[in-house]
């Protein structure tokens, strides 16, 4: 992991002389996570995980000059991806859930305990909007802080814990756990 000094160095690079070979080092050093993040909001589709994790590192570069340096360039980073997203949504009008789970039975596992857990994360997340989703995600399999998703998704900490009260009420019941 990069430390704060070391990310501000290679984000001034790409700043101040388009140097690409700095910004390829951010993308090396971020990319495994943010796609993690990006697979587990898609339900393990490679195929969306990969177009969004690239538009999001092409609209990162684009508008590196207004990172500020707040907070991380992850975080920062992931805000982008989470906008990304929801463009996503809106653009395919949200793809059915089935769908999604088609990309991951392919892919499961022998494993019946890993494929048990599996298919009742799958069950639970398909219960939830996709802005709740994407705060489950974050705090629960991302293990972001509130802090954390409060600049991620712009939402106030209040709204993030009912929405993800809410949430775990939902995926519960769909797991029918009342």
């Amino acid at each position: 992991m990069l430390s704060k000094l070391e990310e501000i160095s290679l984000i001034t690079k790409c700043v101040a002389v388009d140097d690409r070979r700095a910004f390829g080092r951010l993308v090396d050093e971020y990319s495994p996570g943010l796609r993690r993040f990006v697979f587990n909001l898609t339900m393990g589709d490679a195929s969306l995980t990969d177009d969004i994790a690239q538009e999001t590192f092409i609209k990162a570069y684009e508008a590196l000059k207004s990172f500020r340096g707040a907070s991380r360039f992850s975080t920062w980073l992931y805000s982008i991806a989470c906008r990304e997203y929801a463009n996503t949504l809106r653009r395919r009008k949200e793809m059915p859930m089935e769908e999604h789970l088609a990309y991951t039975a392919a892919e499961s596992t022998n494993d019946s305990y890993v494929t048990e857990m599996r298919h009742d994360i799958e069950v639970g997340l398909r219960a939830l909007t996709p802005a709740e989703r994407t705060l489950i995600v974050l705090f629960y399999l991302e293990d972001k802080p509130i802090k954390d998703i409060m600049r991620i998704t712009n939402m106030p900490e209040g709204t993030i814990k009912s929405y993800l009260s809410r949430a775990k009420t939902k995926m519960a019941k769909a797991l029918g756990e009342d």
